[in-house]
């Protein structure tokens, strides 16, 4: 993980931890998984985009693009891109805390959205946009939220329009959004630059 020199400096436990289990494979040999993992759910603007920025982030294991915090259930993206269910597009990343811990990923989220927007990040405009953090226990709440206080003393921004809410359903979008940077790099490339997302994020934090 690159570190920017204006990140902030952000201090809590690791969240969630446990050993390793062992499975077996179908020629019935012993397979160690990993020690156990944890998720964490964000919202960034374009789920294509977040998922890509999280999954290149050590200790993030993978990144599933969805929709979450609103009213309707199993939404589709045709519903959720009108802005009328609540929803936003957001990730739900499963990572190693042994590699990466909770109050990280909160930091590294900071550096990837303009958390001044509201309703929209960059190019895209609409309550399905709206940036968040969204909390599945206390100690994360206690991280995103005293994050969120150490990021506006820093003086890096005047405001911030990121809602930090406990997580509620997330569900996960169609299959053709997922990975889609890796699918379609083509067009994912040109709609990233052509949403100058990358442009305004250095001119907020800094080249990275």
């Amino acid at each position: 993980m690159k570190r920017n020199t204006a990140a902030l400096a952000l201090t809590a436990a690791l969240i969630g931890s446990g050993g390793a289990t062992m499975t077996f494979a179908a020629d019935g040999s012993a397979v160690t998984s990993p020690a156990a993992t944890a998720t964490a759910i964000f919202a960034g603007g374009c789920f294509w985009c977040t998922e890509a920025d999280f999954e290149k982030l050590p200790g993030v294991i993978s990144a599933e693009s969805g929709y979450t915090a609103g009213k309707e259930v199993n939404p589709t993206y045709e519903q959720v891109s009108v802005g009328n269910t609540g929803h936003t597009e957001a990730v739900r990343v499963v990572y190693d805390p042994a590699r990466v811990s909770y109050p990280q990923l909160v930091e590294y989220f900071w550096l990837t959205i303009d958390p001044t927007a509201r309703n929209r990040q960059f190019c895209d405009v609409g309550s399905q946009y709206r940036s968040g953090i969204y909390w599945q226990n206390e100690a994360e709440r206690t991280v995103a939220e005293a994050s969120r206080e150490a990021l506006l003393k820093s003086g890096k921004v005047s405001r911030i329009h990121t809602e930090i809410l406990a997580a509620s359903a997330f569900y996960p979008a169609e299959e053709y959004h997922q990975d889609y940077y890796r699918k379609n790099p083509l067009r994912y490339n040109y709609y990233r630059r052509g949403c100058g997302r990358d442009a305004q994020l250095e001119n907020i934090w800094g080249k990275r």
